[in-house]
């Protein structure tokens, strides 16, 4: 079993900087893919970003690139959204995921086997 545990979230204004961690536990990590989800109340949950545990290799969604960043410390077991230059429109309840899949799985969240239970980013104008 896989456990992820998701922290750092809160309230800051329009602009501001706001680092969200996860911690993973349980299986070996090696050939995982880590993801960050987000959803807002009313829509959908979607992909923010996505880390292969192995290579470091990213992906963005276009709504993160240039203002998010993920990133991994392996021996640690942690898993980083690094968000600045917030806006209104990210405000959303933020998932940390795993997938098994070793390569690059998509943007769907019916990819990923393993969640945290959620961090609220809030941010006002």
């Amino acid at each position: 079993q896989v456990q992820l545990v998701e922290s750092g979230g809160g309230l800051v204004q329009a602009g501001d900087s706001l680092r969200l961690s996860c911690a993973a536990s349980g299986r070996s990590f090696s050939r995982y893919g880590m993801g960050w989800f987000r959803q807002a109340p009313g829509k959908d949950r979607e992909l923010v970003a996505h880390i292969s545990w192995n290579d470091g290799s990213t992906y963005y969604a276009d709504s993160a690139k240039g203002r998010f960043t993920i990133s991994r410390d392996i021996p640690k077991k942690m898993v980083y959204l690094q968000m600045n230059s917030l806006k209104p429109e990210d405000t959303a309840a933020y998932y940390c995921a795993a997938t098994v899949q070793a390569g690059w799985p998509g943007r769907s969240r019916y990819e990923y086997d393993y969640w945290g239970q959620g961090t609220q980013v809030t941010v006002s104008s």
